[in-house]
Formats: structure tokens, sequence, C-alpha cells
């Protein structure tokens, strides 16, 4: 008897004694409950980071995840709607104001990363070494031999794209031959730049993931304004009752453990020599790409 007394206490010991950012699956979702769904950007799918996370997640919480990948404007509208139990997303802006709105619940850093600009490796109008993204656009506009592929999907890319071109002074034409816009996501984006030895704006992981199948480089990079700042949202139950909040809330608890921000640092490290995000929960945003 004593003996399952001393097993007993050890045990709760050692739950008192765990670190708060690890993740523990608590109450096991019903069977109405198991789905969450999670709208996220296309850069987390094709980079394959969610590929890494979401095993993991299901594994060890009981939930099966139903990812949609669109452009974070889509994703927040699908939170506004009450289509979506979680959101993975990077356009600060639009999410403080979706936040504004009562959409939201709660709103946590996540990790980082970095926009870059690429384009064919003979790069005709120079770009290459360019230290100013600003610079780099008002150079795209004014260059006769420069093709811009824009993603013009309302993401976050194209977010960041089009405060570029307002910072650089640059009214974009309504049809131009050097403006081109799938209206499609990132890795479809660059597809379409590589084959027409074009420029576009991208998110360093996705052109990192698919490098080997493109003739696009790096050209500029470094500017502090390229910082890609990913958060995780809950959408508020008070504005739609039949989201899934626990399991909306385990996905948070489980983005932010350690484990996963662990998982997170490390990945893209072996295959890519370099980190395609950077973990920051718990972090001071404000510091972020000092």
């Amino acid at each position: 008897m004593k003996k399952y007394l001393w097993i007993g206490l050890l045990l709760v010991l050692l739950v008192a004694c765990a670190p708060m950012s690890t993740f523990v699956a608590t109450d096991m979702p019903s069977a109405i409950q198991k789905e969450l769904i999670l709208a996220t950007t296309t850069s987390t799918r094709d980079s394959g980071l969610l590929d890494e996370l979401l095993p993991i997640f299901e594994q060890q919480s009981g939930y099966t995840v139903k990812v949609v990948a669109v452009g974070t404007g889509q994703a927040l509208k699908m939170g506004e709607q009450g289509n979506a139990d979680v959101l993975l997303v990077h356009a600060p802006a639009s999410e403080v104001a979706f936040m504004e709105a009562g959409y939201g619940q709660t709103r946590e850093l996540v990790m980082h990363n970095d926009f870059v600009l690429v384009g064919p490796d003979d790069d005709p109008i120079g770009l290459r070494g360019v230290s100013s993204a600003v610079d780099a656009m008002k150079m795209l506009a004014s260059n006769e031999k420069a093709v811009f592929v824009s993603r013009g999907d309302d993401s976050g890319t194209y977010k960041m794209e089009l405060a570029l071109w307002s910072q650089a002074g640059v009214e974009l034409p309504k049809e131009a031959e050097w403006y081109l816009q799938t209206g499609q996501g990132m890795g479809e984006t660059l597809r379409v730049a590589s084959e027409k030895g074009a420029y576009t704006l991208t998110d360093r992981a996705t052109y990192l993931a698919q490098k080997n199948t493109l003739q696009l480089e790096i050209l500029v990079q470094g500017d502090k304004a390229l910082l890609n700042i990913y958060h995780v949202i809950t959408v508020n139950p008070q504005k739609w009752p039949a989201v899934n909040s626990a399991g909306a809330d385990a996905f948070v608890r489980f983005i932010l453990s350690d484990q996963a921000q662990k998982k997170i640092a490390e990945f893209g490290i072996q295959q890519f020599g370099e980190p395609l995000f950077f973990a920051d929960a718990g972090k001071d945003e404000a510091q972020l790409g000092k």
C-alpha cells in the first residue's frame, strides 16, 4: 500500500514541476470536436513546416487538423466568418485590426523569418547587393528590362509588397507588361517568376524549400523592413459559439511549447544549412530583427 502511495506522490510532483511551456494534452476531444480547422498561409505549408509540426500535435492531442492554406487576408476573413478555429498568419497590421474588431480571442507571437527579393542569376537591372528594399522597388519600376511577378492575392506577402511600392512612391499600373499578378500562392508565383526570368518578393522559407526547382537567386535581403512575423490567433467563441475553442487553445499551447519551438528553430538547418524560421514564443516583438 505504501509503495503505491509513494508512486502517486511522485507522479503529482512530476506534473507540478513540469515547465509551463511544455505541451500537455488535457481533456481529449469528443467525436464532434475532433476536427480542428487551421487557416494559415501558403508559406507554412509550402515550406514543409506544417508537415513537421502537425503529426506531433495530432498524436499528442487527439485532434485531427484540417489545414486551409490561403493568403493571410483570406485566412483572417475565414476567422471573421467563423469558418476557422485558429489562424497562423503573418500580416501584423491586419491582425491587430482583426483583434480590435473582436474577431480574435488571443494573439501570440510564434516565429519570424524575412522576405527577400529574388530574380534571375544574370540580374539584368543590377539589384544584387542593393541594401534598401525600397530602393530596389524603385529600380524595378523604372527599368524597362525588369519584369515583376506579384501574388496579387491579399496575402501577407502581397501586403508587404504593396507597402514597399507605396514607400517607393510607385503607383502600380492596372495593366503593364512588366507587372504580372498570379493570384496564387507563393510556390506557384515563384514558379512563374522562374519561368519568365522575372523578379518577385517571397518569404525566405518557401524560396529555400523550392530553390532546387527554380532559376532564381536571392538578390536583396537583410533590410529590417523585410521582417516577416507570424502570430497564432484563436477565433473568438463569443462571436462564433460553434468554433472549436478547446482545440484552438490546445494548438496554441502546443505551438508555443518548448517542443514545438525547438522544432521550428531547427527546421531547415540539416537540409539547407540555415533555419527557415526563428522561434519567438515569449519574446519581445519590438526587439525582433535588431
